[in-house]
């Protein structure tokens, strides 16, 4: 025999099958479910919660509860990757937030992707990537300050990344590595994400270079597994071709 809270944890799932919540809807109040359904709020909250860790559902704070959207991003990791142009190339509105820019000493795996000494000045800038305003990665990246002065007022301006590296006589770039893994998400990453902490992220590294081969960026992405995969193209062309 069924609990209560499984359901409303079934009905809630046929509803979101059949087409009655849409991806992105936000679903009733716990109070309207409660009498809706004519049951306690403790029941409401693990239905929600049991549904959250199947990945049919998000909880933002002070939002409420949504639908999770249906479809992945088929997110294409390429020589020239760019998150707002990939976004758009989906007919996906790419949008995001600056978090915190600071300055501090580069650690040392920064300092070798970078090609720069330890405890060299960086920038280092917290954002988070929206796709059709539902969240999908968080960024971290960090860039030489002897180089890029003003990148980080330029970021907390709104300033893209491409656009400050054209001022700085930087016309094209490409990456150089990239390395992917999976993990779960930690508490903060997983708010961030509005998503459940027991759903899993993949974390993205990368390394930009100039068209001399000289670093300029190093960032780390972590995504929501629920919410993109990869592609990744193999095309060997250089810089410049194609």
């Amino acid at each position: 025999m069924q609990t209560n809270w499984q359901m409303i944890r079934d009905r809630l799932a046929e509803g979101i099958m059949r087409g009655e919540y849409a991806p992105g809807q936000r679903l009733p109040t716990e109070p309207e479910l409660c009498r809706h359904f004519g049951i306690g709020r403790h029941s409401v909250r693990r239905a929600i919660e049991a549904l959250a860790v199947e990945g049919k559902l998000r909880v933002e704070q002070g939002r409420g509860t949504f639908v999770e959207t249906a479809p992945l991003i088929d997110y294409q990791i390429g020589r020239r990757t760019r998150f707002r142009q990939n976004l758009r190339d989906q007919g996906v509105a790419p949008g995001g937030d600056l978090i915190e820019a600071g300055l501090v000493p580069a650690p040392a795996a920064i300092a070798r992707a970078l090609d720069l000494p330890e405890g060299a000045p960086v920038h280092r800038v917290l954002t988070r990537g929206l796709a059709d305003d539902v969240p999908i990665n968080i960024g971290l990246s960090w860039h030489s300050a002897d180089r890029f002065a003003d990148f980080g007022s330029r970021r907390r301006q709104g300033e893209k990344v491409t656009d400050i590296y054209r001022t700085h006589g930087i016309a094209d770039y490409f990456r150089r590595s990239t390395s992917i893994l999976a993990r779960r998400a930690s508490p903060d990453e997983a708010r961030l994400l509005a998503q459940h902490p027991a759903l899993p992220v993949l974390v993205v590294q990368k390394t930009d270079v100039d068209v001399e081969g000289r670093p300029i960026g190093h960032s780390q992405g972590v995504w929501s597994a629920e919410r993109v995969q990869f592609t990744l193209d193999t095309d060997p062309s250089p810089p410049g071709t194609g």
